[in-house]
């Protein structure tokens, strides 16, 4: 006959079950975020009836892409170990570069409209590419400070913009493109949402199956042991910034089909924005750590809770004292669940 005691003893102890174990574990694996979400949605639908909606949330859904697409970009920077402040710039300049670029060729060639679009993509995704290439290297190949070097790149970029269009947007754009890639859809699904699930995609394959993936990971967790074990971090951590460049030109790209116009402002607050979805999706701030669709559902949460200050009409000023609250809390939060993770090992 099996005693309580033995029973205990193979199935390991009723506190193995208990609430607080699992809120524990999942708070450990999955990092705040499930936590924050179920909070807003209670606060917000309490607020207004008209928040759950399928037309509100579809909306959010729909919004979203952008933050996602840049917050994919700012996850490979964030588990390598660093942080990307310049990805507004990378917008901006990507918005601008494009923009111009699209109204200089027009002018010659006023009949090839697709001709005149794909330049002006590929001018801004140039624009990006030279901001992730500079950041690149200096954090790869000089060991600059990420903080500084994306923060001065950011002021140059920012500069570089406003110069370019003297702070006055560029209109006039092709009709074509911002009926496509702004407000265009295939089989019925918008188009920036069928980009934004492609890059989703994309980005799960290479952080879960391919090898750069397990590289960037490597180099998050331990910079010294990746380089020991044969993996060349310098082009690890060159190409993790240069692939949040273009994930946040991508965004850039969408954003300027959407207004219809290339603007230098369209980038203003994503760099806070980004690292605020990643750390309340769980990637940490130490590298190392950190899951695609985590952040995909981060900046979904980051949209909503923007979208549900919207409703209970809190002002643009105030949302930005909250969502810099937010990101405060979270990372407090962060070292907490690092701790654990910690201990548990």
């Amino acid at each position: 006959m099996i005693t309580r005691a033995e029973t205990i003893a193979r199935t390991g102890s009723r506190a193995d079950f208990s609430p607080v174990r699992l809120v524990k574990q999942l708070f450990v694996r999955a990092g705040v975020l499930p936590f924050f979400l179920v909070i807003a949605v209670i606060i917000f639908s309490l607020a207004s009836s008209q928040f759950l909606t399928l037309q509100n949330l579809t909306n959010v859904a729909r919004q979203s892409v952008y933050l996602v697409l840049v917050s994919l970009g700012q996850m490979l920077v964030l588990i390598t170990g660093g942080f990307d402040l310049s990805v507004g710039t990378a917008i901006a300049l990507t918005s601008v570069v494009s923009a111009s670029t699209m109204i200089a060729v027009a002018a010659l060639f006023p009949d090839l409209v697709w001709f005149v679009i794909a330049l002006g993509l590929l001018a801004g995704f140039g624009a990006a590419l030279i901001v992730g290439v500079v950041n690149g290297i200096g954090v790869s190949v000089f060991g600059v400070s990420p903080f500084i070097m994306t923060l001065g790149v950011q002021s140059v970029g920012a500069g570089t913009a406003l110069f370019l269009t003297g702070g006055v947007p560029i209109g006039n754009l092709p009709y074509e493109f911002g009926n496509f890639f702004g407000f265009g859809r295939v089989a019925g699904v918008p188009v920036p949402v069928v980009i934004a699930l492609l890059t989703i995609a994309v980005m799960w394959v290479v952080m879960n199956r391919l090898r750069i993936g397990t590289q960037f990971y490597a180099v998050g967790g331990n910079v010294k042991a990746a380089h020991l074990s044969g993996i060349n971090t310098k082009v690890t951590l060159f190409v993790a910034y240069v692939a949040c460049s273009l994930l946040a030109s991508l965004a850039g790209i969408l954003l300027t089909a959407r207004v219809e116009s290339g603007e230098t402002n369209l980038g203003g607050t994503v760099g806070l924005e980004s690292i605020a979805a990643c750390v309340i999706a769980g990637v940490s701030l130490r590298g190392g750590i950190g899951r695609v669709e985590n952040v995909v559902l981060g900046a979904f949460f980051i949209v909503l809770v923007q979208n549900g200050m919207n409703v209970m009409q809190i002002g643009s000023y105030m949302q930005m004292v909250l969502l810099g609250s937010l990101l405060i809390l979270a990372v407090i939060i962060d070292q907490l669940r690092y701790r654990m993770i910690l201990a548990r090992r």
